[in-house]
């Protein structure tokens, strides 16, 4: 029998001393007993297996690609941002051979007066893309969301947590869709979701059972990424996918899927994100699965309250992304994201950059707030609650501009 929200949330760990003892599977041992030697035998022999497991327990099988897409530009605006920048309003159009269709909208800020191609920064937003500029002239998002946000007062209402700004002060474009019109983010959004297209008249739980809307939204990063890379002005092969909380799990698990994301951030995404499911301290799979069913497979499920028996943890996940540069990012008011959880995911994915002769992320104790550590495995503890801020943002752009200017640094 399942049980209530309020069951769930007076059993949630919030005290480190209540932290169970785990054992953390290495993503080095291969399921018949045996241990990757060296690189190649990670990249094509464990990795496959381990994305393939990742698939079937936990996100889904990417959906296909549509038979049919195109864009279409909306607006374009050549004196952005105190014309510093050129603004790129497009429509990403969908399309299936059975007669159905989706499209997304994705804004676009271009460094203006410089040297081109650029590279550029690639995430998704909570609430349209008129709540991520504070731009007062850009379309106010049409498909179907929680309306309260589809109004001129939400404009702007989170530019904060995009920079574009100083994004392009610092050369970088900068692209964003929002979620919404990818996976309506509630549990009955499958049928106007990207699903629609592929799985027309299809009841939802057949589909849940190999799809989930994180998966759905690190579809959408792909084909966002893939239009990007038309653009004349933009390096695709320089992309920073970033997101926060539930956007940060998406943004790491396009970037397993897809590994042309060459910079990946994570900010504050916690359980089903970076952080170690076994320590279940804060946010656990229980709780996330009666509150989000629809981000995970329908099979995930069976390790609601069931964690210690868990043959992985979330360290597989970022090992994924070896040995492309991965940000983590936390915040000390945070607990529910459990930011000692995320770090010593990274702390133990860290075994695998090894394996290409990189160095990861070193150490067993959380830093303290606002210190930074950069390398292929990077961290930062930022002071604050669960946010994005132009504090996260410029250990980013830091790391940008160690993994992304550097040409030298793209074969890392």
């Amino acid at each position: 029998m399942s049980r209530t929200r309020e069951e769930i949330l007076r059993d949630i760990i919030s005290d480190e001393s209540k932290v169970p003892h785990y054992h953390l599977p290495s993503p080095l041992d291969f399921d018949d007993g045996r241990r990757v030697e060296n690189a190649f035998e990670w990249v094509n022999f464990r990795r496959p297996e381990i994305l393939d497991f990742y698939r079937r327990e936990v996100y889904g099988y990417p959906p296909p690609r549509p038979d049919r897409s195109w864009s279409e530009i909306i607006a374009v605006k050549n004196n952005a941002l105190d014309n510093n920048a050129i603004r790129r309003e497009i429509r990403l159009h969908f399309a299936m051979d059975n007669g159905e269709s989706r499209f997304m909208d994705m804004i676009l800020y271009i460094p203006k007066n410089i040297r081109y191609p650029v590279p550029v920064f690639l995430g998704l937003c909570f609430n349209g893309i008129h709540t991520i500029t504070d731009e007062d002239d850009v379309h106010i998002t049409e498909l179907e969301r929680p309306g309260q946000n589809k109004t001129d007062e939400n404009r702007g209402c989170q530019a904060y947590r995009w920079q574009f700004r100083e994004a392009i002060r610092r050369g970088y474009a900068s692209a964003a869709v929002c979620y919404h019109d990818i996976f309506p983010d509630r549990a009955d959004g499958w049928e106007k979701s990207i699903y629609g297209m592929f799985y027309p008249g299809i009841e939802c739980e057949k589909i849940h059972c190999r799809h989930s809307s994180i998966g759905a939204w690190a579809w959408g990063l792909s084909l966002a990424l893939d239009y990007l890379e038309t653009v004349p002005e933009i390096d695709g092969s320089r992309t920073a996918v970033h997101g926060h909380s539930r956007l940060g799990k998406t943004a790491l698990w396009a970037a397993a899927n897809d590994t042309r994301f060459r910079l990946v951030i994570s900010n504050d995404s916690g359980c089903g994100g970076a952080a170690l499911f076994k320590r279940v301290f804060g946010e656990n799979v229980e709780a996330i699965i009666n509150y989000m069913p629809q981000w995970f497979v329908a099979g995930f499920e069976k390790y609601s309250g069931r964690e210690a028996e868990m043959p992985f943890d979330q360290h597989w996940l970022i090992s994924l992304l070896a040995p492309r540069p991965v940000c983590i990012a936390s915040a000390s008011e945070d607990w529910w994201a459990d930011p000692k959880g995320e770090f010593s995911a990274g702390v133990h994915a860290s075994e695998v950059y090894r394996l290409f002769g990189v160095d990861g992320l070193a150490g067993e104790n959380l830093p303290p707030a606002g210190q930074k550590i950069n390398g292929a495995v990077s961290y930062h503890l930022r002071a604050g609650k669960h946010d994005q801020m132009p504090e996260d943002w410029q250990h980013y752009f830091e790391l940008a501009d160690i993994f992304l200017k550097n040409r030298s640094m793209l074969q890392v």
